[in-house]
């Protein structure tokens, strides 16, 4: 039963965020998956819809030899790169190609960075433009720290000490997750960036926040009458976020058994879509009135101490199995994965936002690689009606109403109700309506790194994090990382490739009388 959008139109122009003045993009690990597979495709993507002002430039910096040339010719090897949703055509690889530049340094090197810092100002004096920078952290994390040194002392990073020029040109920093590994590693490189750069100059990015389902949230709750006075304890029974990856850990074994789902997802993803789902009305849309109260129901996450999490907390790891057909191995046969791994692929757990609205809901959490689809969904699950009429024998009971966020793929919402089945008896069935962006909107949504790039660029937080938002998400998952330190060899639980996940995920949410919802 699918929604339609009558006489709404949208023309491109009427799409499109405002130009930002010209900058230069500097990508810090331009060589790398990345780059290659999101950043500079949604550069293109924007280059093409005539949202990158004139004079904007892209000036990738590795530790790869190449020249402005070569670095052009991987670039245009990248599948993905398109034009609205099509093939590049060669005058609009052109265009964006005439916009890519590269320098090859060393992270840690200061005279490198200052190079590139005199290559920055001859391109501005060639140009007439400002000399505006874009900093994008695309490496290893391990590299953030020798990064923003070398940009304080270079004199590129604009703002040090925390003071923002007012006059001259800008600078700004975006950096990837994960913004650290646990609390105090994140404290610490909260620290080192700000003696660069002031808060409003810093944009750490989680493409999540980027999503158009993610950003629907917002106007879902506050902009229907319909949903918000039944937005909370009274009417919801209890609230699933599904995190569900296909993909295994090849390609990026080596960092990932050093991180493992809970830091992988957990701490940034779920949490950024707990925020959205349960948080209050903003007093405005202004970035820092929305990142408040953000902040507020990280604060109101009950706590899972150590020992806690070590019994409530459920830890799986892939093994071999089918998919699609095909064999796939099992997560410790991989290349830079140990025999004896006890990293964590998968996880579910239950938490409680302990506030007015939220009071005694629970909300499940559970991630995990290897899972049978590619899925992200937030599933609302309101009360049961009461165990008369049609929730009673003969005709029930009867299922609960489900309001579905699918944020990816097929971008969309459904809601799940009852009704009665045409005929002479009283049968009732469950019937879906469906909201798809695709459908409605005629075209898939943009990336979200095309939004979130553009946003940086026009100097909007609103869609980033703030560093108490990080500091108060470790707060919540570092005692979990804690606890599941602490248990032994038997507590990880091992689920077959293909399949949802460990029965144990499944006994998590059923003891409570529930059970994992599939849309």
């Amino acid at each position: 039963m699918p929604l339609t959008l009558d006489d709404v139109s949208f023309s491109q122009a009427e799409q499109r965020l405002p130009l930002s003045k010209p900058f230069t993009l500097v990508v810090f690990g331009a060589s790398g998956d990345l780059a290659r597979r999101k950043l500079l495709p949604a550069l293109c993507a924007l280059d093409c819809d005539g949202q990158l002002p004139a004079g904007a430039r892209i000036l990738g910096f590795a530790r790869s030899d190449m020249t402005d040339d070569s670095f052009r010719d991987e670039v245009r090897k990248s599948a993905s790169l398109s034009c609205h949703g099509h093939k590049l055509g060669e005058q609009q690889w052109q265009d964006f190609s005439a916009r890519l530049l590269y320098f090859r340094g060393q992270y840690d090197s200061v005279s490198d960075f200052r190079g590139l810092q005199q290559r920055i100002e001859d391109l501005a004096r060639q140009s007439g433009q400002p000399a505006n920078c874009l900093f994008y952290l695309a490496t290893p994390p391990g590299a953030f720290a020798p990064i923003v040194r070398s940009l304080k002392a270079s004199g590129l990073a604009r703002g040090s000490g925390g003071k923002v020029e007012q006059a001259g040109p800008w600078s700004r920093i975006i950096v990837e997750k994960p913004f650290g590994r646990d609390l105090q590693s994140a404290l610490d490189l909260n620290a080192e960036i700000r003696q660069c750069f002031a808060e409003r100059q810093i944009f750490r990015i989680d493409h999540y926040l980027g999503k158009e389902t993610v950003q629907n949230l917002m106007v879902l709750r506050f902009a229907n009458s319909v949903f918000e006075p039944i937005w909370n304890h009274k009417y919801i029974d209890h609230v699933q976020v599904t995190v569900a990856e296909t993909l295994g850990a090849e390609g990026r074994a080596g960092y990932y058994d050093k991180s493992g789902a809970v830091r992988d997802i957990v701490q940034n993803h779920m949490m950024h879509l707990l925020c959205m789902v349960a948080m209050e009305p903003p007093g405005s849309l202004d970035a820092d009135a929305v990142r408040n109260e953000k902040v507020k129901v990280l604060r109101s996450l009950r706590r899972i101490e150590p020992h806690c999490a070590a019994s409530s907390v459920v830890r799986g790891q892939y093994t071999a199995g089918l998919m699609d057909g095909r064999d796939v191995p099992g997560y410790r046969q991989l290349k830079g994965v140990g025999p004896d791994s006890m990293t964590e692929t998968f996880v579910a757990f239950k938490a409680f936002v302990d506030n007015w609205r939220w009071s005694g809901v629970p909300f499940y959490f559970r991630t995990g690689k290897r899972l049978p689809e590619r899925r992200t969904t937030i599933s609302i699950h309101f009360r049961p009606v009461p165990q008369v009429l049609f929730n009673a024998p003969p005709t029930g009971p009867v299922a609960a109403n489900v309001l579905a966020i699918r944020v990816q793929p097929n971008e969309g919402i459904s809601m799940e109700f009852q009704v009665k089945v045409p005929g002479m008896a009283m049968r009732i069935q469950r019937l879906k309506m469906d909201f798809s962006h695709a459908e409605a909107f005629g075209a898939e949504p943009p990336e979200a790194y095309q939004r979130l790039l553009l946003d940086a660029a026009l100097g909007d937080q609103t869609l980033f994090t703030r560093d108490d938002e990080v500091e108060e998400a470790w707060k919540f998952v570092s005692p979990i990382l804690e606890g599941c330190a602490m248990q032994p060899g038997e507590k990880l639980a091992f689920y077959e490739a293909g399949t949802w996940g460990p029965k144990e995920a499944f006994d998590l949410i059923a003891d409570d009388g529930n059970r994992w919802h599939v849309t």
